[in-house]
């Protein structure tokens, strides 16, 4: 399902995505190894967004380049400091911290952040990215942008949904708008609809899918094992 940001102070596009879908929660390695955590070594930097932000909360553990809520379960990934690791291009396991609400990507030779690149991150409300990127999103997919040195900081993220701009792809009719990340929407089913732009209504007749899909692989089956069993009796 496509998804799509805007640009500049355009208004943002929607992700035309109807979906019921419930995500479950990541494992992950305590030490942090092999996960976001330790794609760069090392701790938190100090004077990183992330630092700043996770040394005014109470209740927060580092591990490695992230910060978590201590206490929760699973624990809740509050920020994620990528800063000065070398990044070209943004790491496939960004996904892991889709609940972050702060993230650092500065000092980094970054030359692009293709369109989609924060799906499902609605919790981010702060983001550091290098001078020459824009804000994911555009700028109207923010309260307020500011730039400080080489560094750009995208704060507060907005609703598209809420946006005066006419959305360019309006959900369905039995679905509702929903923020999927910066300048990001998806269409959320209404209950009990589902299916392709949510026209199908009622549950999804998993029983009868399931026995017509059973029979079907069984007749294949026998078919096919009588077909071999008459070529090995054959001479």
């Amino acid at each position: 399902m496509a998804s799509a940001a805007a640009a500049g102070g355009a208004p943002a596009p929607a992700a035309l995505r109807c979906s019921r879908r419930v995500t479950a929660p990541r494992p992950r390695s305590r030490s942090g190894q092999g996960t976001v955590c330790g794609r760069c070594p090392g701790p938190l930097r100090n004077g990183s967004v992330v630092a700043q932000y996770c040394a005014s909360r109470t209740g927060t553990e580092s591990e490695g380049r992230c910060c978590r809520e201590r206490g929760a379960r699973p624990e809740r990934l509050l920020g994620l400091d990528l800063s000065n690791c070398s990044l070209h291009s943004l790491p496939p396991g960004l996904a892991e911290a889709a609940a972050a609400v702060v993230l650092d990507l500065t000092e980094n030779p970054l030359t692009a952040l293709p369109n989609g690149s924060f799906l499902g991150f609605t919790h981010l409300q702060r983001l550091a990215v290098p001078l020459a990127l824009e804000c994911p999103g555009g700028s109207s997919a923010w309260e307020e942008v500011t730039t400080h040195g080489s560094s750009r900081l995208c704060q507060g993220q907005r609703n598209p949904c809420n946006s005066s701009g006419e959305l360019a792809w309006p959900c369905p009719e039995n679905a509702a708008c929903a923020p999927d990340g910066p300048g990001l929407i998806q269409c959320l089913c209404n209950s009990p609809f589902h299916g392709y732009k949510c026209l199908r209504e009622g549950t999804f007749p998993m029983l009868l899918f399931c026995g017509i899909l059973g029979a079907a692989t069984l007749a294949l089956s026998l078919l096919l094992w009588g077909t071999q069993r008459r070529k090995a009796k054959t001479p």
